[in-house]
């Protein structure tokens, strides 16, 4: 029988992995343009692209702005972004679903009596 994996575990593990495919196989990422820009180029409307209000931002262009290696330049910025996005993501899921611990109140300020009850509890 197999054990199961522990949610922590399995946390950890997948952060990490994030954090590699972010930090070193984005290196290996096409250099060609994107789809938008392919299709821009073919179709010939680029020339009429203006330029993005964050084009002079720390991470223009997929890279660390500061960082001569071309490497650890992408791949700073891959981890960053990464990162960033776990902490948006774990901002918005944990509030929702933090335990309650008895917080439910009504206006009065005491807890509701239905708190106590389960859906099976015959006093409905």
């Amino acid at each position: 029988m197999s054990r199961p994996v522990r949610s922590r575990t399995f946390l950890v593990v997948g952060l990490a992995v994030a954090m590699f495919l972010a930090g070193v196989v984005s290196y290996y990422a096409s250099s060609h343009p994107d789809g938008l820009e392919h299709v821009a180029e073919q179709v010939g409307f680029a020339d009429t692209a203006e330029e993005s209000a964050t084009a002079d931002g720390p991470l223009a262009d997929y890279r660390v702005k500061g960082v001569e290696d071309d490497r650890a330049a992408g791949g700073l910025a891959g981890v960053i972004g990464a990162a960033a996005v776990l902490a948006l993501s774990l901002g918005l899921v944990h509030p929702a679903t933090a335990p309650d611990n008895g917080r439910a109140t009504d206006p009065e300020g005491s807890r509701h009596a239905d708190a106590e009850r389960g859906p099976l509890d015959g006093r409905h």
